[in-house]
């Protein structure tokens, strides 16, 4: 380029930004694109910018002065030159801090743990021990089950990202058929609200002393074998009688079950029995009230339950009484009486024997269970035959314990 005398010298834009850039000699540059990185989407636009983007490399460039440029070039130092050659620092910074970020603003939707109890749910309910009527009250409220970790609620079992909670409740130690309770299924949610009551009749004092209460929320699952999302003990000695207690407890992974227990005492379910002599007709009159939480028997969950009674000795073999039978249920009510014609002296020389059973048709009966209550018995049973000796005329009512140890050598 000629120029002639007098003449101010001219420089071109792109002398003028690799002047600005690299004071003094005249360096070629790369890219221009090295000096305009593309910041990942997202990047806030108050980024902070890297050293040696100043002056006319920074996002304002079309909007500075020569006056700016000036006074970038001059204050620009040789410390300053290693990052102006090297421009993908400046994109690595900017890249680290959008990661970070990122992970500050969004959750990790599939980083919970499920050792972390709390990531599987809490779960609020209250119970009541009603000591006058031997029953055990559950009122199962609501569950919170999470996905976000940052939310409380529960864990998701569907892939829809919800599941179909429902609730169920053993007591522990016995067998888990026997004894299970549960609520109603409440469909695509992780925030349900059951507001269900549930009640176990035949709960005496002796129970609240050695039973837990397990307390599992699990999804439903129409297709495959129901799924387990968590649960929570409660020893029911922690309970006073006739007064509620609530608790809201942060679910766990399932704990194993003792199954180191006498199987020739599996609790089989409970039967409510009352006894009562008649001074007037000389009589001994057994009461079949009601059964709980018998041992299913049948392929459909259920059992069809009947009751027999026998006064032993029993010479004659004509002491056998028998109920109904209550078709597709494990809470049976009877309310029947039997009547045996004893003198009252002779009580303290008999056992009555009561067992209980499934019906089949075409098949041979199922036993389920049964209870021995004389002279010859223990806790409970014994205190119960003893009551009725010493209150005569006067009903006496009492829950108790079925097992499978099968009384005597009953044949159905």
């Amino acid at each position: 380029m000629t120029q002639r005398k007098g003449e101010k010298p001219t420089i071109s834009i792109q002398e003028h930004m690799a002047i600005d850039v690299c004071p003094g000699p005249i360096q070629p540059i790369k890219q221009i694109s090295d000096y305009f990185p593309r910041y990942p989407r997202g990047l806030p636009p108050s980024a902070p910018q890297q050293a040696g983007h100043a002056g006319p490399l920074s996002p304002a460039l079309s909007t500075s002065t020569s006056a700016t440029a000036s006074a970038s070039a001059t204050a620009a130092t040789e410390s300053d030159r290693p990052n102006e050659d090297k421009p993908d620092r400046a994109c690595a910074g900017a890249s680290a801090s959008l990661q970070a970020t990122k992970r500050d603003e969004e959750p990790d939707v599939e980083g919970y743990d499920s050792d972390d109890s709390t990531t599987l749910g809490t779960l609020e309910f209250s119970l009541q021990y009603d000591q006058e009527n031997n029953a055990l009250h559950c009122t199962i409220n609501k569950a919170k089950l999470p996905v976000p970790r940052y939310k409380k609620g529960l864990k998701p079992m569907d892939h829809n990202g919800l599941s179909d909670p429902y609730v169920k409740l053993h007591l522990l130690p016995g067998a888990s058929k026997a004894n299970k309770l549960r609520t109603k299924t409440l469909h695509n949610t992780l925030n349900p609200v059951w507001s269900e009551t549930l009640t176990y009749y035949g709960i005496t004092d002796e129970d609240m002393v050695r039973k837990t209460l397990r307390i599992s929320v699990c999804d439903e699952d129409k297709f495959r074998h129901n799924e387990f999302i968590g649960e929570t003990r409660i020893p029911l000695k922690k309970l006073k009688p006739n007064q509620i207690k609530n608790f809201n407890n942060c679910l766990e992974k399932q704990l194993p079950v003792n199954k180191t227990e006498d199987k020739s005492l599996e609790e089989r379910g409970r039967i409510m029995i009352s006894l009562k002599y008649n001074t007037q007709k000389s009589c001994l009159v057994v009461g079949i009230i009601r059964c709980a939480h018998l041992a299913a028997m049948d392929a459909n969950g259920f059992s069809d339950p009947y009751v027999k009674t026998y006064l032993k000795p029993d010479e004659n073999k004509k002491s056998k009484h028998k109920t109904a039978v209550k078709k597709k249920t494990l809470n049976p009510e009877f309310n029947e009486e039997f009547c045996y014609d004893i003198k009252y002296a002779d009580l303290t020389k008999k056992t009555l024997e009561v067992t209980v059973w499934d019906y089949d048709i075409g098949k041979s009966n199922d036993f389920i269970g049964g209870v021995s209550l004389g002279i010859n018995a223990n806790g409970e049973r014994l205190k119960h035959w003893f009551d009725c000796l010493k209150n005569k005329d006067k009903k006496i009512e009492r829950w108790h314990t079925l097992t499978n140890e099968l009384p005597g050598s009953l044949n159905d």
